[in-house]
């Protein structure tokens, strides 16, 4: 990878070299588009909505989701949102700097400590190999947890690291453990870092060169109390105050979240059932290009392995035990072992330079940026010719206008021949440069053009906009069956009845509140009017999130009607329930 410094315009520069130009374009990369796009379902509304609500209430300690306490998750990410927005006063920027910010990180420790176990070009290789990893690059362009508890994994592994195999000090020691805390408030599965102990303590105990284990020494369970020490930044006034709460439903939060949320998730899945093997598919699939490289990386790592190598044993080792543990489970997602990315690049980072000189894994490399380059150039020129299945699924699944259906054909094709180009330019000797060059054009397209496209249709903002627009300045506004980008996009305090409520008995309350003042609104979700609302009477807003939403005052509730109850099917479902 660091030919593509050699290779660039700038090579005479005296600042510029191999470090410069990956950091450069891993900002370009992951930044692209930030303040461009408002937050886009399954779980950026929700987050940024708690965020906002803490800024506006001035309750940090307790997430709400609207009028209800939010157990789901711990605040940390929260937390970083209304920070930023508190700093720039901009939630368009605010709710995607916490992931731009901790991918920034992850990409730092393991260039970090690739230079130090290995060589600065080491340390360059596993950077490249994890900026362009599928799942790392688009999960960093996300604002959800993930990016967030992987940096701070991944800042675990790190102090663990500099400790147990370079014997750096006890400060990085104590730095693990802290950051495995604060991984662990940002989401449960933070404390999985510590698990590099169990090779670490294996390898101490074989004999292995370069490992130190000292257990003996009283300095050694000062890791235990930092550790102990971050989880208690959030716990301990949490459960103090929750405690001491004269509600109810604040005990109720503690233990969700504490018990429900956490060990009960993980023993008794109730969503995202999957088969055992299948986080080995996403390892496959969702971690290339690099794990391209398996079929030669395999036996070498074996052959290192046997010379006792620790440096390959700890990282290899933890990535296995993360997948076991994540594997025996029912409920799955592909984000769930995402944590493992990073040291998987590290450990494969030393072969790189040696497989990138060798005929076939190159050639590999060039024929899978070749499948993206006319995937991307097939969809464009079906589209360009008029493919009506393209168009269909454009207007009907994410309500494109004609303007946004061309819009969309442009960008493919851009996308499509900017890969085949670099491709072109790199040649099938070099084909992991041109498949790199290829992925950081559709990175920046994405963010730069793909985000204002998307936009209106898969936020809320549109129909939000338009709902305001409808009942004026000062009407009153009630949801019901909405979702939390309504709340976080309304243009004014809007009335709700619950989240987790059951839409009949939100119905309910909202016709309560309608006949009560007869200038009111409510913006009703359409699978949940029932036959309480008469249709006639209700006016379209329009379709966000593949959903219709629609406007009723007093005049269109069916007189002494009561709600009934819905079957779950007719509502439930889609991108917005799918919570990591």
């Amino acid at each position: 990878m660091t030919t593509l410094a050699r290779s660039s315009g700038f090579r005479r520069a005296p600042w510029f070299n191999a470090t410069t130009l990956f950091w450069i374009t891993a900002v370009l990369v992951l930044g692209a588009g930030l303040g461009l796009r408002d937050p886009w379902p399954a779980d950026e509304p929700r987050f940024a909505l708690v965020a906002k609500q803490m800024v506006e209430s001035g309750d940090w300690l307790f997430p709400h989701r609207g009028s209800e306490l939010y157990s789901d998750k711990p605040p940390m990410l929260m937390w970083l949102q209304a920070a930023f927005y508190s700093v720039f006063g901009n939630w368009r920027l605010a709710f995607l700097l916490p992931s731009l910010l901790a991918a920034l990180g992850t990409l730092w420790c393991v260039t970090d400590l690739g230079k130090r176990l290995w060589t600065r070009k080491v340390g360059l290789y596993a950077g490249w190999a994890l900026l362009f990893a599928v799942q790392f690059t688009y999960q960093a362009k996300k604002a959800q947890i993930d990016p967030l508890v992987t940096f701070y994994i991944t800042l675990a592994n790190y102090g663990l690291l500099r400790h147990v195999l370079l014997g750096d000090g006890w400060r990085w020691w104590w730095l693990g453990w802290f950051a495995a805390g604060l991984g662990t408030i940002t989401k449960g599965v933070g404390a999985l870092a510590l698990l590099m102990l169990l090779p670490a303590a294996a390898a101490a105990l074989a004999g292995w060169p370069r490992v130190r284990q000292q257990v003996r020494d009283p300095r050694w369970w000062l890791g235990p109390v930092a550790f102990a020490a971050a989880a208690s930044l959030w716990l301990g006034p949490m459960v103090t105050a929750a405690l001491g709460h004269p509600d109810p439903a604040y005990r109720a939060y503690l233990d969700d979240i504490l018990f429900n949320q956490t060990a009960n998730r993980y023993a008794k899945s109730w969503d995202h059932h999957q088969p055992p093997w299948y986080h080995l598919g996403v390892v496959l699939t969702m971690w290339l290009p690099p794990m391209l490289a398996l079929p030669w990386a395999l036996p070498a790592w074996w052959r290192r392995l046997k010379r006792r190598d620790a440096r390959y044993l700890l990282p290899l080792a933890w990535w296995l035990l993360i997948l076991v543990f994540f594997s025996i489970p029912q409920g799955k997602r592909d984000v769930y072992i995402m944590p493992a990315l990073p040291m998987a690049c590290l450990a494969l980072a030393p072969l790189l330079p040696g497989l990138l000189r060798k005929l076939w894994p190159p050639r590999l490399a060039f024929a899978f940026g070749a499948l993206l380059a006319l995937a991307t150039l097939g969809a464009g020129i079906a589209m360009w010719l008029g493919e009506p299945g393209f168009e269909r699924r454009l207007v009907e699944d994410r309500g494109f206008d004609a303007v946004a259906v061309t819009q969309a054909t442009w960008l493919l094709l851009a996308i499509g021949v900017w890969f085949a180009g670099t491709l072109l330019w790199f040649g099938p000797r070099r084909g992991a440069h041109g498949t790199v060059a290829g992925l950081a054009g559709l990175w920046v397209l994405y963010g730069v053009l793909g985000y204002p496209l998307m936009n209106p249709s898969s936020s809320a903002s549109e129909v939000m906009t338009k709902a305001g627009a409808m009942i004026g300045p000062d009407a009153e506004l009630g949801l019901v069956g909405w979702k939390e980008q309504n709340l976080l996009q309304a243009d004014r305090p809007a009335v709700d009845w619950g989240f987790t409520q059951p839409p009949h008995v939100q119905l309910a309350g909202a016709i309560d509140w309608l006949q009560a003042d007869t200038s009111r609104r409510v913006l009703i979700l359409q699978a949940v009017m029932g036959p309480c609302v008469d249709a006639s009477r209700a006016i379209e807003v329009g379709t966000a999130n593949r959903r219709s939403w629609w406007l009723i005052d007093a005049s269109a509730v069916v007189p002494g009607c009561t709600p009934p109850e819905l079957d779950p099917a007719t509502w439930r479902g889609g991108e917005d329930e799918l919570e990591d």
